[in-house]
């Protein structure tokens, strides 16, 4: 028999931003930023701040990004080993859920 393994989809992710619901099999760090898109600043804070992986720093520079506090995303930024983001915040949202997923 197959077994069939479900996947977490970025349309899952953007439904649970508005649903107030967590779907099952997310990763923590995509947990973050829905946390953060429904205002969960700190929320979404702690559980970058508690990955010490380069996708934790990608988020968590991503996170001080959005506050304003461009230095220490710079910080960051070059934790994660990725070049300091300059576009929307949306689009960079989008970018970082995109490649957790």
């Amino acid at each position: 028999m197959r077994r069939t393994t479900w996947r977490v989809t970025l349309e899952d992710v953007l439904a649970a931003i508005h649903s107030g619901a967590t779907p099952a099999g997310l990763r923590p760090l995509v947990h973050a930023l829905v946390l953060e898109a429904r205002g969960d600043w700190s929320g979404a804070h702690q559980i970058a701040q508690d990955d010490d992986s380069p996708d934790g720093a990608w988020v968590h520079a991503y996170l001080h990004r959005k506050e304003g506090d461009a230095q220490n995303a710079a910080y960051w930024y070059r934790r994660a080993a990725k070049p300091v983001a300059k576009g929307a915040l949306d689009e960079e949202w989008r970018s970082i859920a995109i490649a957790l997923l």
